[in-house]
């Protein structure tokens, strides 16, 4: 059986004679992303790699930051998010589906919610265009 340190050198940590470990990017980022997983805590995942909750809090934190990419998901880990109507979008809504041609910019904006962040997109946006950002960012925590 794989020691440690042995098992932290093949997924390419640079372990140090003191005993400091330098994690690569890839790594620190394939690890924050499997502590994003429902279901996982981050003492787990850190444990499981042999590191400090704190130094998977930190990266974390760096990901949040943008200075962290995280993988791409698998297509398969795709999932819908809900809609939300609210009442007084409901005529405008009905109405612009009864039109032959429905003018966009009477839908109004789209808007994209990701925590205390909101996404606005113009009307006129395509569907498959809007698919590609919701994507690229993937699910919530």
């Amino acid at each position: 059986m794989a020691t440690t340190v042995e098992f932290l050198r093949d997924y390419g940590v640079d372990i140090r004679p003191n005993g400091q470990r330098r994690w690569p990017d890839e790594l620190k980022a394939q690890i924050v992303a499997e502590s994003l997983k429902p279901g996982m805590t981050v003492n787990a995942v850190a444990a499981r790699y042999g590191l400090r909750a704190n130094h998977l809090s930190e990266w974390r934190g760096r990901a949040r930051d943008g200075r962290l990419v995280l993988p791409a998901l698998a297509e398969d880990d795709l999932c819908f998010a809900p809609l939300v109507l609210r009442e007084e979008e409901a005529p405008a809504m009905r109405m612009a589906q009864e039109r032959s041609s429905p003018d966009p910019q009477a839908l109004g904006p789209v808007e994209i919610v990701m925590g205390q962040v909101i996404l606005r997109l113009d009307g006129a946006t395509p569907a498959a265009r809007i698919a590609e950002i919701v994507r690229a960012i993937g699910p919530t925590p």
